[in-house]
């Protein structure tokens, strides 16, 4: 790709960044429906022109990845977003401080994914084994996502060594001050619990990018095709964390979905891992050409027809689950059953947590899993990462980051 492209590019990735700052998070407030909503649409709508200037100018191949690369990758970010929502809920952010939070770790993200994505680029070219190991990674991450489901009702979100490390060695206030990362306090600088709250977001992409790089390559090798789809699936990602927090847990199958398709693309890779072997031990060094390689439509039309397939069938259990509740509530009014689940099952919920999902939460818990039960963690494989529960220390060594907004949720 000429040099001229990628520096338009990437200049116009990053005025959409500064325009995100300057023209919606500088100012803190929680956006509307409709605000997020037609964001997202036209964020959306960029990509799909992008991907079409792609197809005219390159050809259909090129085209058919980029879009392939762009649809897995969006979707794995629909996956990050229940991560997200639980760190914000689990330092009780509020409402109107979450974009801020969101944007900085979409471009933390973004700029750790140009590294990676550099890196994976040369070690491609340099070492064609790297194809078994990425197609190693995803088929590992598949069989953990479809075990665990996405949801686990025992699995506590915890602090990984980055925050463990942040709480314990910087100094961080008890309180909110405004939308500020840092304050001077007594002569002091003090990072905030939003800042805390931002560490969290930036070192769970780093999870994330894990199996998520090496999806793009088994998509594409093209370097330039790789940031592209990366870089526009991250824009628009806060906007869509506002549009669909309400929803997220409707889809109770994106997780299986999500396992097919990067078990799919874990195959594809070994495969063409296979017809550029070089390894002495395989086949004596010589390619192994039996299985043919998976074509770009056919890798298209399965994460397609899979994403599809999940959204029906979480949307028909959503409704199914529903009407049951109702049917109970019609059925025994003297038992008190409470209000229907608009997302998961009431069974599938953790214990304490508030059935009224969306509906009237307080600041901080925008999904509505109450204030007092313990969150569960939503995210790829079984790696608890990004948040932050309670301090283990006791008296002066509890920064109170968890429940700076909500004093009230600290527990004993």
């Amino acid at each position: 790709m000429p040099f001229w492209v990628w520096a338009v590019t990437v200049a116009v990735i990053v005025a959409m960044l500064a325009f995100d700052f300057f023209g919606h998070v500088r100012t803190p407030h929680a956006p509307t429906l409709r605000e997020s909503a037609t964001w997202s649409a036209i964020y959306v709508a960029l990509a799909v022109v992008f991907g079409i200037l792609i197809w005219v100018f390159y050809g259909g191949t090129y085209g058919g990845e980029y879009f392939a690369g762009y649809i897995t990758e969006k979707s794995l970010s629909v996956d990050n977003l229940f991560v997200f929502v639980i760190i914000m809920a689990s330092f009780g952010v509020p409402r109107e401080m979450q974009q801020k939070v969101l944007l900085f770790g979409i471009a933390f993200a973004l700029a750790l994914r140009t590294v990676f994505i550099i890196v994976g680029a040369a070690a491609i070219e340099n070492f064609s084994w790297v194809f078994y190991l990425f197609g190693g990674i995803l088929i590992y991450t598949a069989w953990i996502q479809a075990r665990s489901g996405g949801h686990s009702e025992d699995e506590d979100y915890q602090e990984n060594a980055v925050l463990r490390f942040a709480r314990k060695r910087l100094r961080t206030t008890d309180e909110y001050h405004s939308d500020r990362m840092t304050v001077k306090l007594e002569g002091k600088r003090y990072l905030t619990p939003l800042a805390i709250a931002l560490i969290a977001i930036g070192t769970a992409d780093i999870i994330f990018a894990v199996d998520s790089i090496p999806a793009i390559f088994g998509l594409t090798q093209e370097t330039f095709l790789v940031f592209t789809a990366n870089a526009f699936s991250l824009l628009g990602l806060r906007q869509l964390f506002f549009l669909i927090d309400g929803l997220l847990d409707r889809l109770v199958y994106l997780a299986y979905g999500l396992a097919v398709i990067l078990g799919f693309i874990g195959v594809k890779l070994v495969i063409h891992a296979l017809h550029t072997n070089e390894l002495p031990f395989v086949s004596g060094g010589e390619h192994v050409t039996l299985i043919p390689e998976i074509p770009t439509w056919l890798s298209l039309t399965v994460i397609l027809v899979t994403l599809l397939v999940t959204t029906v069938l979480s949307l028909a259990r959503s409704r199914r689950d529903r009407a049951e509740h109702a049917a109970l509530r019609a059925a025994t009014p003297e038992a008190g059953v409470p209000e229907a689940p608009a997302g998961l099952a009431a069974g599938e919920r953790p214990a304490g947590a508030d059935p009224h999902v969306a509906i009237g939460g307080p600041d901080g818990d925008p999904l509505g899993r109450g204030v007092d039960g313990h969150p569960v963690v939503p995210a790829r494989g079984e790696s608890s990462v990004g948040g932050v529960r309670e301090s283990s220390g006791s008296g002066g060594d509890r920064t109170g980051t968890v429940s700076a907004a909500n004093p009230e949720r600290r527990e004993h």
